[in-house]
Formats: structure tokens, C-alpha cells, sequence
């Protein structure tokens, strides 16, 4: 089987990845978060939670990822009790809705209750690497997203360094990837994520982008989330409010390099400058697809 045609696994569903033919998958982001970067945080609010993730599927996302732990730059943890309290109420009301959920976590207890509770995928900053978080996830069917980061939250982003920042995520990855074979998660249930902004200057995040291509090539499919990072501030010098346009361009750019998974706060939006991209370039323009 080519890559073009592979499929992601992820719990309930297969998801196509038929790419270059087919626009990226689009993740509509669900702040579960009183303190959001983006100011979109819902906190505890169930109702507006709820209400938000529908917006997201009825805007036309292919996937819901919520989230109800900070990973913000300078972000203190949040107490498991807490990350479940404002996580679990939603969950038990989209998993119902015909759309894959994915959980930002990296507590492999917060992954085993969502889990159970009918989450199609966990989405870990943390790449798998905390205690017990590789065994929350082997036996069952979910999808994962391996993401790199350097330092933690809190810290990331006190002078990151790098050598070679394309080989050394790019390797940092591979690790994760085969530790993820040898717990016995195959690679169809796989997805990796360079991880802009999680340890990494304006400088480290330019130079993962223009070679997301290589990223790429080391097997998986990959999924980008920038919108609305301070990349994206630092390069129009516009507040966390107004960086739609610069967005959108940059969910063009990572769809042109080859990204699988586009993860955006603006879902209706994304659709269309991807919808628009793909016929520019001359591939398969139906309506709705």
C-alpha cells in the first residue's frame, strides 16, 4: 500500500489520507482551559464547551480535539481531578455525535478515563513518555499523536536550544515511534507533530517548516498546529485577536508541504483557503469534499 492510500486509524474510525489528491484532514481545537493563549478557553462551562464543539463539526472539522489542561507557554499543571472535571462532562456528549474525538493529555490516567469513556485518539505533547502513558494506550484501538517538545510547559521557552533542530526533532520522533512499535501500537495508529512553539524559537519553527517535506519522509503522516502562535505574532506583529489571515496562510503552506492533520481554532475559514488551495492547484475541487 502507497502512503498516498494509507489510512489513520483512530478508534471508531479509519480516516483516509489521500494525499496529494485530497486536502488535509481539518482538527477543530476545544479549550476545556479557563487560560487559553488563544482567549477561546471554556473552562468549566459545559453548555458553551458543548456548544463550541458543535460549532466546530457544524463549520466543517474532520476531527474534535479537546483539551482541558493549559500547555500555553509558562503554563502550571493542572491537577488530574480538575483536568477530568472539565474534560469528562464534554467528552460524554461528543462522542456521540459522528465526528472522531481526540484528547489532549499527558496524563495516562486522564487517557485511560477518556479512553473508557469513548475517545477515538490521544493527542500527548508529551510524546508517550510519561509513566504508564505507553501501556494507557497499547491495548486499545485509539489513534495517537506523538509530539515533540523541549523542556515542559512551564519552561519550554526559556532559551531553547538546538544544534540542528530538523534532525534532532526528526530523531527525537523515530525514538518515539519505535518505543510506540515495541508496546505493540502499529504504525497505522500512528501520527507525528514537530511541535511549533513547544520549546522552540521564531528561528527553530521557521526552519522545521521549510522542511516539513523531510519530517514527512520519515514514515508517518504528520499533523501542524500554528494557528495563532506567537510564530505567527512574531512575523505580522499582530496580537493573538488578529492573526487569522497569517492562520490561514500558514495551514496553506503546511497543506502544500505535505501535512496530513491541519489543527485550527478557525475551522470554517481553514476549509475554504484549503478548498480554494487545492483547486489552484489544479486537484480535485467537488463541492463538500
Amino acid at each position: 500500500m502507497s502512503f498516498a492510500e494509507r489510512k489513520f486509524c483512530c478508534g471508531r474510525f479509519d480516516l483516509s489520507l489521500n494525499l496529494p489528491s485530497d486536502r488535509p484532514l481539518i482538527m477543530g481545537i476545544v479549550n476545556l482551559t479557563p487560560d487559553s493563549f488563544s482567549g477561546d478557553g471554556l473552562g468549566r462551562d459545559t453548555a458553551a464547551a458543548i456548544a463550541h464543539a458543535r460549532a466546530q463539526w457544524e463549520a466543517g472539522a474532520d476531527m474534535l480535539d479537546l483539551g482541558a489542561e493549559s500547555t500555553r507557554p509558562g503554563a502550571e499543571p493542572t491537577s488530574l481531578q480538575e483536568e477530568l472535571d472539565r474534560l469528562l462532562p464534554v467528552l460524554e456528549v461528543v462522542r456521540d455525535w459522528k465526528i472522531p474525538v481526540s484528547i489532549d493529555t499527558c496524563k495516562p490516567e486522564v487517557m485511560q478515563a477518556a479512553l473508557v469513556a469513548g475517545a477515538d485518539m490521544i493527542n500527548d505533547i508529551n510524546a508517550l513518555r510519561g509513566p504508564g502513558a505507553l501501556d494507557a494506550v497499547a491495548a486499545s484501538d485509539c489513534g495517537v499523536c506523538l509530539m515533540h517538545m523541549q523542556g515542559e510547559p512551564r519552561t519550554m521557552q526559556t532559551e531553547p536550544v538546538y544544534v540542528d533542530v530538523v534532525n534532532e526533532v526528526g530523531g527525537f520522533l523515530e525514538e518515539r515511534i519505535n518505543a510506540c512499535r515495541t508496546a505493540g501500537i502499529h504504525d497505522e495508529r500512528l501520527v507525528v507533530d514537530p511541535g511549533f512553539g513547544f520549546g522552540k524559537t521564531l528561528a527553530h519553527n521557521l526552519e522545521l517548516f521549510a522542511h516539513l517535506p523531510e519530517l514527512k519522509r520519515r514514515g508517518l503522516p504528520l499533523l501542524v498546529g500554528v494557528c495563532k502562535k506567537r510564530m505567527l505574532g512574531e512575523l505580522t506583529g499582530r496580537p493573538v485577536a488578529e492573526r487569522r489571515a497569517a492562520s490561514l496562510a500558514a495551514a496553506v503552506m503546511a497543506a502544500a508541504k505535505g501535512a496530513n492533520i491541519i489543527r485550527v481554532h478557525d475551522v470554517a475559514e481553514t476549509r475554504d483557503a484549503l478548498t480554494v488551495w487545492r483547486a489552484l492547484e489544479g486537484k480535485n475541487a467537488k463541492t463538500g469534499a
